[in-house]
């Protein structure tokens, strides 16, 4: 069953702009009941089995990778697979995971998160961000967090670019004076 969290993590992703997807292990029924659950299964997604994975090609998979939101029955290829299909149509990727099958995917992603409380040492390794109390909700937080400070940096950077060329015009001003007396 999902976490308790889990809901409103979705929700607050979604909020934010991100594409949740499910990529498990379990059964495709059950996988999709939790999906629906959660909101990240809606009326018009799609859900593929690793099986159907192989049989498409990797083209036709990134063709229409984001017609799906479910993947159930999947091995460790078939993550890194779905993970290079949503990057090769632009997204930025991030995985999140805990177990070893997990580690390729997390590896290849944009932002590997791995779970720390129960991670396995591989996930743990492959990941470039570790949460240690394996709350979803703390990856929506994360989100929140690095947005902000990407936002500050950038007014930051665009202010320092200016007054920069504020110093070099009046330089510039000044040598022109000077030269003029």
């Amino acid at each position: 069953p999902p976490r308790p969290q889990a809901k409103a993590a979705v929700r607050e992703c979604q909020q934010a702009g991100i594409l949740p997807v499910m990529i498990t292990g379990d059964h495709i029924v059950t996988a999709r009941a939790i999906a629906k659950e959660l909101g990240i299964l809606r009326s018009k997604d799609r859900s593929l089995t690793g099986a159907q994975l192989d049989a498409m090609s990797q083209k036709e998979l990134s063709r229409h990778i984001f017609e799906y939101t479910v993947f159930a029955r999947v091995s460790p290829e078939h993550k890194v697979r779905i993970v290079k299909a949503f990057q090769s149509r632009g997204a930025v990727v991030a995985m999140t995971g805990d177990g070893i099958n997990d580690a390729p995917a997390i590896k290849n992603a944009d932002v590997g998160i791995a779970m720390g409380a129960m991670g396995s040492d591989a996930a743990i390794e492959a990941a470039d961000i570790v949460l240690m109390d394996d709350k979803p909700s703390n990856i929506a937080r994360a989100i929140r967090v690095a947005r902000k400070t990407m936002r500050i940096v950038h007014q930051n950077i665009v202010f320092a670019i200016g007054v920069k060329l504020l110093i070099l015009v009046l330089a510039a001003v000044a040598v022109s004076y000077t030269h003029l007396r």
